[in-house]
């Protein structure tokens, strides 16, 4: 088994709950969590003064030393005076060699919202990784996009990921698709901790939002065949995000190795 380490993470534009656009303290927490793969929901790229024009997703991969990965839900013209295009998306940054990427359009009415999805390189297997941004407006347009997301993973032979924002929980009827195909990490991890404080009647159910006082778990990770939970860790993103982050430990399995014949050394 191969072990992955792998943050999701709605990062609110690098904004706190202090109002601080502060992208320094998002890449120490980052940092510290010491992921393989960060997979970041509302990432801007020269959006606006929210973020100060910069280019988040690029700031952060270097800051981080990452390969980048973006997606652009939002791509819009650059404003008057400023050359850049104006985006915001989901950007997904690793240590481990990305081998291809591509984004995809969701379905639904008003916001635009896609699916990044990425292939990793692992020690003698891969990894499919898809990073989403479920609307938080409709439940049917929730349901549809689940849909969307969980028909890219068409091939059985190559585990996967879905993680992101859902705006709905775990157990909500509108991602029944996605529990009909895929494991629900957090259910599934031996071991867990999140925010909620030890006598808290809330202790133990992975709650990430709102990060001041979090009531609902709409921060996910789901799991494919193949793919066994160590854990999973929900983080304190309260300075740096209004959601927490959450952690997860996967084991990938690797190739089957063949048994040693006689007479080879070993």
């Amino acid at each position: 088994m191969v072990p992955v380490r792998l943050v999701t993470f709605n990062v609110h534009h690098g904004v706190g709950d202090d109002g601080r656009h502060d992208l320094p303290r998002l890449a120490r927490l980052l940092a510290d969590a010491d992921p393989d793969v960060i997979c970041l929901q509302e990432v801007d790229r020269h959006f606006g003064d929210r973020s100060d024009f910069v280019d988040q997703a690029l700031l952060l991969s270097r800051a981080l030393d990452r390969e980048l990965v973006f997606g652009a839900s939002i791509d819009e013209a650059p404003p008057a005076g400023r050359t850049e295009r104006r985006q915001y998306g989901n950007a997904l940054l690793s240590r481990l060699p990305v081998l291809t990427s591509e984004v995809h359009r969701l379905p639904g009415r008003g916001e635009p919202r896609s699916a990044l999805r990425a292939l990793v390189a692992l020690d003698g297997t891969a990894l499919w990784v898809t990073t989403t941004h479920l609307s938080s407006k409709a439940a049917a347009d929730r349901a549809t996009q689940a849909a969307a997301v969980a028909a890219l993973h068409a091939d059985p032979a190559v585990p996967g990921v879905l993680v992101g924002d859902l705006n709905a929980d775990a157990g909500a009827p509108e991602l029944g698709v996605l529990r009909e195909r895929f494991g629900d990490a957090w259910e599934l991890a031996p071991d867990r901790t999140d925010q909620a404080g030890r006598f808290s009647l809330r202790a133990g159910q992975g709650l990430t939002h709102p990060a001041r006082r979090p009531r609902v778990r709409i921060d996910q990770v789901w799991v494919s065949p193949g793919l066994a939970v160590a854990d999973a860790r929900v983080l304190d993103g309260s300075a740096t995000s209004d959601h927490h982050p959450l952690l997860v430990d996967l084991l990938v399995e690797g190739p089957a190795r063949r048994p040693a014949a006689r007479g080879d050394a070993g």
